[in-house]
């Protein structure tokens, strides 16, 4: 079992699972271990983490918690009315846990950063501590479960599982338009997506 990511992020009103315009989320901390990365493909995987978990989190909704399976990760996204987390697993890691930690995350951030937040309008490239505690930390399950509150309130509240990430686009979006437009990735990572969607093409047995 492994977390990859934890990311949290400002998502306006505007972002939801209907949206394709231009109100992209606000990156506010990021936390990522990549070194089951070779050397030179750790800049794109980082790059590829901030576009997938934008995307994700732009999608959804307020109030809503999601699963989303992206090649070898599970996405988890809880958009707590507009304070979203987002975090990169492997399918090993369990769902209950997966949220609890994001819950955790988003109260820790609140207890921390207050409301401020919501004026934030560029991306933050300083390290929270807490964040990067939190990816070791958590990487065992069990830690993670021992921060959640009420069972209750998870299990009331409706995950929303999606089978790739092209089901949480709105119609007519496709990935690979969004990957071409993307701010977050430079000329060598949209290369490494192509390189990297070819050889999972290649390798797939139909």
């Amino acid at each position: 079992m492994k977390i990859t990511s934890i990311l949290v992020l400002r998502c306006s009103s505007a972002c939801d699972s209907s949206s394709s315009g231009t109100v992209e989320p606000v990156v506010l901390a990021n936390a990522s271990d990549v070194s089951h990365f070779g050397y030179f493909q750790r800049t794109a995987a980082k790059e590829f983490i901030v576009f997938v978990g934008r995307t994700v989190a732009k999608r959804t909704p307020p109030s809503q918690r999601q699963s989303v399976q992206h090649e070898e990760y599970k996405v988890h996204s809880y958009n707590r009315n507009g304070l979203c987390a987002v975090a990169f697993m492997d399918d090993h890691y369990p769902v209950r846990s997966a949220f609890s930690l994001l819950n955790t995350v988003l109260d820790e951030y609140q207890k921390e950063f207050g409301e401020s937040w919501k004026n934030v309008q560029t991306d933050n490239t300083q390290q929270w501590p807490y964040l990067n505690e939190a990816l070791a930390k958590f990487q065992d399950p069990a830690e993670a479960d021992k921060f959640l509150k009420i069972q209750r309130d998870l299990d009331e509240t409706k995950i929303i599982l999606h089978k790739t990430i092209d089901s949480v686009l709105a119609r007519g979006e496709k990935l690979d338009s969004l990957v071409e437009k993307s701010s977050d990735l430079s000329a060598a990572s949209q290369m490494f997506y192509k390189q990297a969607k070819k050889t999972n093409q290649c390798c797939t047995v139909l």
